[in-house]
C-alpha cells in the first residue's frame, strides 16, 4: 500500500513505525502536516518522497492509495470529505468524530462515495484482547453479563487535546471511545446499547473539559458495560479489562503490570513506555509497544481487508456507534439521569429482551448454587418454584 499520513505528531509516528515495519511491503509515500518543519522532519525520518502543508494536495497526490488520518479531532471531517472527493481509501484514528452528528456525516459520506473506510481502534487488536475475545466468542464464559474497561493516565501529549473546541470533549471522548468499543465487542457488536448513566468532573486540570469519568451502559439483552477513564491518574498508563459471564471470568492487565520490571537511577534512561511519568525508580517497560497496543494487528487487518475486497473488523459504522454512546454519556453527566442512546443508524439485532435468570434444577426447583464444601460434602441451594422458599440439599 502507498500511504499518505495526515499528521506528523505522536500518533502519526506510532502508526508509521507499525505501517512500515510489520507487513514489510507498505510505504508512506507522503506526509501532510500543518507545520512545515514537522512535515520535513517526518518525511526525512520515514523516507517519504513527498511532503506538504496543503491537505487537499496531499490527498489528491497520484501516488497515494490510502489516507491515514492522525489529526486532531476537529480536522477529521474535513479530511474524510476530501478523501470522498478524490475517491481515496481512508482509515482514521479514534474517535471518529467529536460527536455522533459529525460521525454520521462521515459514515454516510464514505458509503455514498463507495470508498474503503477503517476505524483505527487499536485496543481491540491487542494480542491479549484478541485471545480473550476468541474465548468469549467460543463460549468459554457463557452468556456475557458484564464487561468493564479502564484507561487512565496523567493526560495526553498534544495541546489540542486540552482544548474542548478542537477535541470535542475531555477524557471521556479521548479514552472512553476505547473502553466503549472494547466492552461492546465482548458483549456483542450486534447487541443494541440502549441507555447510559455517567458521572464526570474536572478534578485536577485547569481545563473546560472533564478530566475524570465513570459510566454504565445498558444493552438490550440485559448485559451491562462499565468504563472508568481519567487524565488525573498518577503512575503511568493503566489499561485493564474485566469480562464476567455465567460460566467464567477474564481479567486483563495490558500495560501497567507487564511482567517486565526494571529499577534505574535514571542514568542513560530516556523513553521507557507510553505515558510513563518517570525514568527513575521501579519502572514497568513494555517489550513491544507497537504490538502490545494493537497497531500491528490493526493495520494488518485494514490492508488485508482492502486487498481482499472486504470490510475490516472496525469501520466508520463502529466509530459512529461509539460516538452515539459517548453523546449519551455526556448528556447523562449533566442531567444526572439515565439517558437513551440515540442511534439514527442501527444495523444489529432488535427487539431483544433480558434472558431468564431462572436455572431449572428439577420440576419443583430452580438451582441457585451448587458447591463442594471443605469437608467434602456436595450440596445444592435451591429455590422452590411455588413457595419461593430457599432450600439446602446435601447430595453426598
Amino acid at each position: 500500500m502507498k500511504i499518505l499520513m495526515l499528521g506528523s505528531g505522536f500518533i502519526g509516528r506510532f502508526y508509521a513505525d507499525s505501517l512500515q515495519g510489520y507487513r514489510s511491503k507498505d510505504k508512506i509515500v507522503s506526509v501532510y502536516s500543518r507545520g512545515e518543519e514537522h512535515a520535513k522532519k517526518f518525511a526525512k525520518d520515514y523516507k517519504c518522497d513527498h511532503w506538504t502543508t496543503n491537505m487537499e494536495e496531499s490527498i489528491a497526490h497520484p501516488d497515494v492509495e490510502v489516507v491515514c488520518i492522525s489529526l486532531p479531532n476537529n480536522k477529521h471531517e474535513e479530511a474524510v470529505m476530501l478523501c470522498c472527493k478524490h475517491k481515496k481509501a481512508v482509515i482514521t484514528t479514534k474517535p471518529l468524530g467529536r460527536n455522533a452528528a459529525e460521525a454520521k456525516r462521515m459514515l454516510e459520506a464514505v458509503e455514498k462515495a463507495d470508498i474503503f473506510n477503517g476505524y483505527l481502534e487499536d485496543l481491540v487488536y491487542t494480542p491479549k484482547f484478541l485471545k480473550a475475545y476468541e474465548s468469549v466468542k467460543n463460549g468459554a464464559l457463557g452468556r456475557i453479563l458484564w464487561a468493564k474497561s479502564r484507561e487512565t493516565h496523567p493526560g495526553p501529549h498534544s495541546d489540542w487535546f486540552w482544548d474542548i473546541e478542537q477535541a470535542g470533549g475531555g477524557c471521556i471522548l479521548d479514552l472512553g471511545c476505547h473502553c466503549v468499543e472494547i466492552t461492546r465487542s465482548y458483549i456483542g457488536k450486534d447487541i443494541k446499547p440502549v441507555e447510559v448513566m455517567c458521572w464526570a468532573d474536572t478534578q485536577v486540570k485547569p481545563i473546560d473539559a472533564e478530566d475524570h469519568g465513570i459510566a454504565l451502559i445498558k444493552y438490550e439483552n440485559g448485559s451491562i458495560a462499565q468504563f472508568e477513564v481519567s487524565w488525573t491518574f498518577r503512575g503511568g498508563l493503566d489499561l485493564r479489562d474485566e469480562v464476567m459471564g455465567t460460566e467464567g471470568t477474564i481479567w486483563i492487565n495490558s500495560f501497567l503490570r507487564t511482567g517486565f520490571e526494571m529499577f534505574t537511577t535514571g542514568k542513560g534512561a530516556d523513553y521507557v513506555a507510553e505515558k510513563a511519568e518517570s525514568n527513575t525508580g521501579w519502572l514497568f517497560p513494555v517489550g513491544d509497544e507497537l504490538n502490545e497496543l494493537g497497531y500491528n494487528h490493526m493495520f494488518m487487518d485494514m490492508f488485508n481487508s482492502m486487498e481482499q475486497g472486504k470490510q475490516p473488523k472496525e469501520t466508520f459504522y463502529d466509530g459512529y456507534v461509539v460516538n452515539a454512546i459517548l453523546d449519551a454519556a455526556y448528556k447523562s453527566a449533566k442531567t444526572k439521569q439515565w439517558e437513551p442512546v440515540q442511534l439514527d443508524i442501527w444495523r444489529g439485532k432488535t427487539g431483544l429482551t433480558k434472558e431468564s435468570h431462572l436455572n431449572e434444577y428439577d420440576g419443583d426447583h430452580y438451582l441457585v448454587k451448587e458447591e463442594v464444601t471443605h469437608y467434602g460434602a456436595k450440596k445444592v441451594i435451591l429455590k422452590n418454584k411455588k413457595t419461593g422458599k430457599i432450600e439446602e440439599k446435601v447430595l453426598e
